[in-house]
């Protein structure tokens, strides 16, 4: 047995979402987000309510490989999400989402993801995780929720998320 310490970077981003977390939560979902994410791809998704669920897995494609997610937390009172996925033989990804209600239509979500690395490939991701990268996707997603939530329609152009 091998046992090494973790490479591993988390990066935290507060979004001021202009919504309830009844209009807010349906829209962290695999199926939802067709809807509001422009480079969204799911290949499958395993659901009893074909919507995001505790427990609920799903898979999206990465270049020649397909990343497993696992949503392991999903209350819509606490307005909280918690998932996983799983890049083979690269990386673990931890995604937890907290929302606030702040006023009746202002909400903050705080979106921390930690990514661990599992080989020297994932210590590449890791390397290309930084502040500013994740900056712009989460400015991109708070766009992107925002316009969805006030036009009913996707913004497009934005960088990737």
């Amino acid at each position: 047995m091998k046992i090494e310490k973790p490479k591993r970077v988390s990066r935290t981003y507060e979004q001021k979402i202009n919504g309830t977390f009844k209009e807010i939560m349906p829209l962290y979902c695999p199926v939802r987000e067709l809807d509001w994410v422009e480079s969204w791809n799911p290949q499958i998704v395993y659901s009893n309510s074909g919507l995001v669920e505790k427990d609920c897995v799903f898979i999206t494609p990465n270049g020649n490989d397909d990343v497993v997610w696992i949503v392991t937390d999903y209350d819509i009172e606490k307005g909280h999400v918690e998932m996983f996925y799983h890049v083979p033989n690269i990386l673990v990804t931890k995604l937890e989402i907290q929302l606030t209600q702040l006023t009746e239509t202002q909400t903050e979500a705080v979106l921390i993801y930690s990514k661990t690395s599992l080989s020297k490939e994932g210590d590449k991701v890791l390397a290309d995780f930084t502040r500013e990268n994740y900056e712009i996707m989460m400015d991109s997603w708070e766009k992107a929720m925002n316009h969805y939530l006030k036009t009913g329609e996707m913004m497009t152009g934005l960088p990737n998320f």
